[in-house]
């Protein structure tokens, strides 16, 4: 009777164990390749900067972002680097955050940190290259 009580602990164990590794999932890869924002951004956060950074500029993900290179996917390749557009993207956000905390370092949100004055829709106005000033 003991050796029917071992073996169904044992049998046990392994049900358990089998169900709980079956009910994790893998734990979610996070963006790759950032220079300019935060390393630890949440899927959520980075997806409201990037809606802002295409509604600014009347763009779609593919003025940046360039197409994967596997050929059967339509997907973008997000990590990539090899369009310039994204490289000047970077150099355009440091670039605002430059001007913002020098001249508008005494706008503060609720948290203490400087508040965006100047974005990408100052200049751009929903157009990818904005006016040249004459």
């Amino acid at each position: 009777m003991l050796h029917y009580k071992k073996i169904a602990v044992v049998v046990g164990i392994f049900a358990l164990t089998f169900v709980g590794m079956a009910a994790t999932r893998p734990p979610e890869e996070g963006p790759k390749n950032l220079k300019v924002l935060p390393k630890d951004i949440s899927h959520e956060e980075l997806g409201k900067i990037m809606d802002s950074w295409k509604t600014a500029l009347g763009v779609k993900c593919s003025f940046c972002h360039a197409p994967s290179a596997d050929s059967s996917s339509h997907h973008l390749d997000f990590a990539s680097d090899a369009k310039p557009e994204k490289n000047m993207a970077r150099y355009m956000y440091k670039m605002t955050g430059k001007i913002n905390k020098k001249f508008f370092k005494m706008n503060k949100d609720d948290n203490g940190k400087i508040a965006s004055t100047i974005t990408c829709v100052t200049c751009h106005r929903g157009n990818p290259h904005p006016d040249e000033v004459k």
